[in-house]
């Protein structure tokens, strides 16, 4: 099939979003945006890479904190700009490179809320992506060797993490069914069968436009 939308992915973490988002997106054709949006928010805005890997998908740091990686900035000279804390900057930017990347034609952008950016986009379908606790923590049991309880704690910091930075930047709730096109259990459908429904999910919806 032919795609012509951007689908933006949030996730719980174990869930399998980003294979999931990786595998949809080799399907369709169609480039997928996950770590690579920092890099090219990095690229865009003059602000290094570091900046945007310490602060992905976190809640605002402490002010000393920001005052003090904000002397590894550069390339904005706009004093409102200047005066913005570290955090403000890097999400801004990541924001104006969400937009861009999106006028460029159909893709798959996982997290960083993404669907907040594109509210007003035409073309959008997002999603989100949750699974059972069982099923979550077996998944990153497997994939970093951890403990049934080490799982479980890595799981919830993360999700909590992620559901601040959303509910701070955005003017949604993270995971709130209703501020998505569509929410998906990857545990009870497994992701090969998740990414089959997704594609007949953008199918139907594509064809109604």
């Amino acid at each position: 099939m032919t795609c012509k939308s951007v689908i933006t992915i949030g996730r719980q973490y174990g869930s399998g979003g980003h294979e999931i988002g990786k595998r949809l997106a080799a399907d369709l054709g169609i480039p997928c945006y996950d770590k690579e949006l920092l890099d090219r928010a990095s690229k865009e805005s003059g602000l290094c890479k570091e900046l945007f890997e310490n602060h992905d998908e976190k809640p605002t740091s402490s002010f000393l904190y920001s005052l003090v990686m904000d002397t590894y900035s550069m390339g904005y000279v706009s004093p409102a700009l200047a005066e913005m804390p570290i955090d403000h900057k890097i999400f801004l930017a990541q924001f104006n490179t969400i937009k861009q990347i999106a006028q460029e034609g159909p893709c798959v952008i996982v997290g960083r809320c993404a669907d907040y950016a594109l509210a007003d986009f035409p073309n959008l379908i997002s999603v989100f992506i949750y699974g059972s606790m069982k099923a979550k923590t077996e998944r990153i049991m497997e994939e970093y060797q951890l403990s049934e309880s080490k799982a479980k704690e890595r799981i919830i910091k993360t999700d909590k993490r992620r559901a601040s930075y959303y509910n701070y930047y955005s003017s949604k709730r993270w995971g709130d069914v209703n501020g998505y096109n569509l929410c998906v259990d990857s545990s009870a459908l497994g992701i090969d069968r998740t990414v089959q429904f997704l594609k007949e999910y953008i199918a139907l919806r594509e064809a109604e436009a």
